[in-house]
């Protein structure tokens, strides 16, 4: 009698761990915490090294100072007066402002000194100045890239 009880005692405890960690797995998670990164004025799509997938959320957060028309440093919201025209890589939103991009050829998105989404598409963040001629760009901004991996992430 004794061994059953324990055995009844031990399948309950192997009963409790497999629904917790099923639970856990469902539980939403970051898998980047605190990752900052420079971006540089006078260089093209840059990699973050942070690989979205579908469904995470994604929050991009940027401060700093660079060089987008001569003597004039702004920061990564863009230029307060000139908007992009059509033929920068992002034509809504200002000239100068940081722009993102998910994968090799995903859509790009205005990023400017906060964004939240909720990504569409899978690959590495990649992130840059919203401008058509970069060598005479200046300065960094500093990024800081929050993934949360939802339920609805697909891996």
């Amino acid at each position: 009698m004794r061994k059953l009880l324990l055995l009844a005692g031990a399948v309950v405890v192997l009963v409790t761990l497999a629904l917790t960690a099923q639970r856990a797995l469902t539980v939403t998670q970051h898998h980047s915490d605190l990752i900052a990164k420079q971006i540089y004025a006078y260089r093209d799509w840059q990699s973050t090294g942070v690989r979205i997938d579908q469904g995470d959320r994604v929050e991009i957060k940027a401060q700093g100072e660079w060089l987008y028309t001569p003597g004039e440093f702004h920061g990564p919201a863009g230029h307060p007066i000139f908007p992009a025209p059509t033929f920068y890589p992002v034509s809504s939103g200002s000239g100068g402002a940081l722009i993102g991009r998910i994968g090799e050829n995903g859509p790009r998105f205005v990023v400017g000194e906060r964004v939240r989404m909720q990504a569409h598409a899978h690959g590495i963040l990649y992130l840059r100045i919203n401008d058509d001629i970069l060598s005479d760009n200046d300065g960094w901004v500093a990024v800081h890239i929050d993934v949360t991996e939802t339920e609805d992430s697909i891996p």
